[in-house]
């Protein structure tokens, strides 16, 4: 990734103080112009250093990921379910054949700076250095962290994600952002940084349940809402209970490639990335406040905001009701529901004002006008937010 020199900082600083208080406004123009298009290229680049794999074969597609990186020791990075259900996997693999395993709690409940210092703990203990690599293999949980404590570990090693459930396959290990939970709130640390490649193979999800495969799949059709149409029918009708995985590997890349289309676009989340936000500022509420009592997958959350965050569109800006209905209903047939009162709408709404897209305190929603129709920086009143709740609760 392109590196930025403090120095180079300071003297564009001075170059800009220079040219506004000696009156080049046209050269500060062209100065302002040429640093935008060195923006635009940083980007691309940033988008550039990722390398998704659309794996058919693990073992080639690691090999080959692998190969690419030049190392002096190789970490693999898992969780406790990992390490006993898909680290068998690839064990026996010549090319992971004395790697130094480390391993860390399950569940989005050791997404913790605990967590990420054990990390680093065990990379030091075992010589790891800048030129080091270190393989997640896991879910979001994995690859969110596993990627912050590589892009943190003496200022940044190299890391490979790959994924091992529906959500991190369709998500979380692709995109740039990496993480962890601090203060009860979701995400509240992280930096953005690639990792060189991410493997997708659906090789893994044989290991998964119906709950976690469920997870992944609210992603699936966040994704399906902000693209087109056909790609939602398609999922609302698919069998998700009893998935084809040849057929469910053709629709998760297809799903990756309209996340992967946005963040080319918008990597750092200044403008349509936020699309990716549909459902998630309700639902990460959902998601936090479940964390004080009894935690729920990342996936349940979001499709519960979906519910909300599409009642929003269709009274705020004409998305159809019988879409909305239809959605709805599947949710509902899939998901449950999480049993709140309006008791708890206090707490649902301060901890909506966490929410990393809001400015001061106003609370940003990404909503739709249609499939694929997407409307950025909205919001919403305190009523209409309650409305919203009250209509998750009775649907």
């Amino acid at each position: 990734m392109t590196k930025i020199n403090p120095e180079s900082l300071i003297q564009s600083a001075k170059l800009i103080s220079f040219l506004l208080f000696s009156g080049y406004a046209c050269h500060f123009s062209l100065f302002i112009i040429f640093i935008s298009l060195k923006s635009i290229n940083f980007a691309r680049e940033f988008m550039e250093q990722q390398k998704v794999i659309i794996s058919h074969c693990l073992r080639t597609s690691m090999a080959q990921a692998i190969a690419e990186c030049e190392h002096d020791k190789l970490f693999i990075l898992a969780d406790q379910t990992t390490d006993r259900l898909c680290l068998p996997l690839i064990r026996d693999y010549d090319f992971v054949k004395g790697a130094h395993k480390i391993v860390i709690g399950d569940t989005d409940s050791n997404k913790t700076l605990e967590s990420v210092a054990h990390v680093w703990q065990e990379l030091g203990r075992h010589g790891a250095t800048r030129h080091s690599l270190m393989i997640n293999l896991g879910g979001g949980m994995i690859t969110d962290l596993g990627g912050f404590a590589a892009s943190t570990f003496k200022r940044g090693i190299q890391f490979i994600n790959v994924p091992t459930t529906l959500l991190s396959l369709v998500d979380a290990s692709v995109g740039g952002k990496t993480g962890i939970n601090f203060g009860g709130l979701k995400n509240e640390i992280g930096v953005f940084n690639n990792a060189q490649s991410v493997i997708l193979n659906t090789e893994f999800l044989n290991t998964m349940d119906r709950e976690n495969m469920l997870s992944g799949y609210a992603e699936m059709l966040k994704h399906a809402l902000i693209n087109e149409r056909k790609m939602w029918a398609e999922l609302i009708t698919f069998d998700i209970e009893q998935p084809n995985l040849k057929e469910l590997q053709r629709m998760v890349a297809e799903s990756v490639a309209v996340k992967q289309r946005i963040v080319t676009e918008d990597p750092t989340e200044r403008g349509i990335r936020k699309a990716l936000n549909l459902g998630h500022t309700i639902g990460h509420a959902f998601e936090s406040f479940a964390m004080r009592r009894t935690p729920m997958l990342h996936g349940y959350a979001v499709a519960y905001g979906i519910v909300c965050e599409l009642y929003l569109s269709a009274i705020k800006t004409g998305f159809p009701t019988d879409v909305m209905h239809q959605t709805v209903a599947f949710i509902k047939e899939h998901y449950g529901k999480l049993e709140i009162t309006c008791n708890d709408y206090p707490e649902l709404l301060e901890l909506m004002t966490h929410d990393k897209k809001n400015i001061g305190s106003t609370i940003n929603f990404t909503l739709l006008s249609g499939i694929g129709d997407i409307i950025i920086n909205q919001t919403a009143t305190r009523e209409e937010i309650l409305e919203a709740l009250d209509f998750y609760r009775e649907c």
